[in-house]
């Protein structure tokens, strides 16, 4: 069942690439969606897709980029809207 995933990523996850990880990651598993830092310094992914292929690309987001040090993940799980083509990062 395909749906929309609002994801809230915490721990050291900005200047260390994150985002371009989150969006490659992305690509692969052929999710739509964005990947943007937030001011408090986490980071917030959106992604629409099967439920259970966000689930395993929320497995890799947590093992994270070799830089990066997830410490926790947030998730919101919403009703699919269809409005991602593909997945790019926002600013």
């Amino acid at each position: 069942m395909d749906r929309l995933a609002k994801i809230w990523v915490s721990g050291v996850v900005q200047g260390v690439g994150f985002r371009f990880f989150v969006n490659r990651l992305a690509s692969q598993y052929g999710l739509g969606g964005i990947v943007k830092n937030l001011p408090d310094g986490r980071v917030y992914i959106e992604v629409e897709g099967d439920r259970e292929v966000i689930q395993a690309f929320l497995k890799d987001v947590r093992v994270g980029h070799p830089w990066a040090r997830v410490t926790d993940i947030q998730v919101e799980w919403l009703p699919f809207e269809g409005k991602y083509r593909n997945f790019r990062i926002t600013y």
